[in-house]
C-alpha cells in the first residue's frame, strides 16, 4: 500500500517561541484558531514537530494547535547526556508546554510513538492531569505498563512477537554504532526505509533527521531497563483515545489489551494502518480527534464513541 505524504510544502506556524524547562530550550509552534479548544502535539522518534503538518492541515481552522521539538530534535536543545532524557524530566517538559501556551484551560493530548510513550508518563502523573482534557495515543505505549504486561502470563507467542518487533530498542543499546549509523548514511536512507518498509510515498528528508536520530537514541537508554524491570503503578483518569494500528510493525495490538486496568476512561479505536500511515493520510485520524475533542468539551454524545468504548469493554 502507497501512501502519499503531505510533507513537501511545510505550513508556516502562526507563531514559534522558545520554552524553558529545567533549563532545557524547547522550541515550540502554534497555528489555527486561538478561540478555539487547544490541541497539544507531541512527536516520535526519529521524527521532530514537521511530522504533524499533514493533522494540521487538517484541523488549523478549528483549533488552536501547539506542537514542540522534544528535547534532542529539531530546533530544541539537546543535552548530552543520557540521564537528561528521563521520562520525569520529559514530563516536565510537557508540563512546560502546557502552561506557557494554555496556562488557564486543559489541553488535548496527542501523541504518537516515542511522544506517545513520553506523554504517558505526563498523564499519569497526578499534578498533571488537571491540565488535560485528553490524551489521544497512538503507537506508544506507557512503558510502566509494559513492564507488567510482560511479567504477567501472557502466551508466549505475543512476548516473543512482540520482542522481534521491538529488535530495534537493543540496536539502540549499544554503543556508538547507532550514532555512527545515523551519522554516515542512515538519515539519507530514511525516506527509502519509509517508502520500501512503510509504504508511504514521498517522503522529505528533514534537515535535523541525523542529529534527531543520534540523540533520540537517548530516549531508549535512559528508561527502557529500568521501566521493564522495575515497573510503578501509573493510572490515571484522564479520558484515554487508544488509536491500535493493526499494521504496526513495531507496536503489537496485544500489548494494550490491560489498558483499562490503568486507564478505566478509555476509549478503543483500531484501523488497518501502518505505524506512520495516519500521520501521513490523516483525515481518519483527524475525525477521531474532532469526535473525541467534542465529546469532552461538552458537545452532544458521539455514537461513533460510544461504540468504540463498547467494543473495548467486549474484548
Amino acid at each position: 500500500m502507497n501512501v502519499a505524504v503531505h510533507l513537501v510544502t511545510p505550513t508556516p506556524a502562526a507563531e514559534q517561541s522558545m520554552v524553558q524547562s529545567g533549563g532545557v530550550n524547547l522550541a515550540t509552534y502554534r497555528w489555527g484558531n486561538p478561540s478555539g479548544p487547544t490541541l497539544l502535539l507531541v512527536h516520535g522518534y526519529p521524527d521532530n514537530h514537521e511530522i504533524w503538518l499533514p493533522l494540521v492541515n487538517q484541523l488549523a481552522a478549528d483549533y488552536q494547535i501547539i506542537a514542540y521539538d522534544v528535547r534532542g530534535a529539531g530546533a530544541s536543545d539537546k543535552p548530552q547526556h543520557r540521564r537528561d532524557y528521563r521520562l520525569p524530566l520529559l514530563a516536565d517538559d510537557l508540563q512546560a508546554v502546557i502552561l506557557a501556551h494554555s496556562p488557564n484551560q486543559p489541553v488535548h493530548l496527542v501523541a504518537h510513538d516515542w511522544g506517545s510513550i513520553q506523554s504517558w508518563e505526563g498523564v499519569t502523573e497526578p499534578r498533571l492531569q488537571k491540565h488535560l482534557a485528553s490524551y489521544t495515543s497512538l503507537s506508544g505505549p506507557c512503558l510502566d505498563h509494559v513492564g507488567y504486561w510482560m511479567s504477567s502470563k501472557r502466551p508466549l507467542r505475543q512476548v516473543f512477537g512482540q520482542l522481534l518487533s521491538s529488535w530495534y530498542i537493543a540496536f539502540f543499546h549499544l554503543p556508538f554504532i547507532p550514532q555512527l549509523a545515523w551519522r554516515h548514511g542512515m538519515a539519507k536512507l530514511w525516506p527509502r526505509f519509509l517508502r520500501q518498509v512503510e509504504g508511504i510515498r514521498p517522503v522529505r528528508i528533514s534537515s535535523t533527521q541525523s542529529d534527531d536520530g543520534q540523540h533520540g537514541v537517548k530516549l531508549y537508554r535512559a528508561n527502557f531497563i529500568r521501566s521493564l524491570l522495575t515497573p510503578r503503578q501509573r493510572h490515571t483518569q484522564v479520558p484515554v483515545q487508544l488509536v491500535v494500528l493493526t499494521r504496526d510493525r513495531f507496536v503489537k495490538a496485544h500489548l494494550f489489551d490491560d489498558l483499562q486496568r490503568w486507564a478505566p476512561k478509555l476509549w478503543r479505536r483500531e484501523v488497518a494502518a501502518g505505524h506512520w500511515q495516519l500521520l501521513a493520510e490523516p483525515s481518519q485520524l483527524a475525525q477521531w480527534v474532532r469526535e473525541f475533542v467534542a465529546l469532552h468539551e461538552g458537545g452532544e454524545n458521539c455514537a461513533a464513541l460510544q461504540k468504540a468504548q463498547v467494543q473495548h469493554q467486549n474484548l
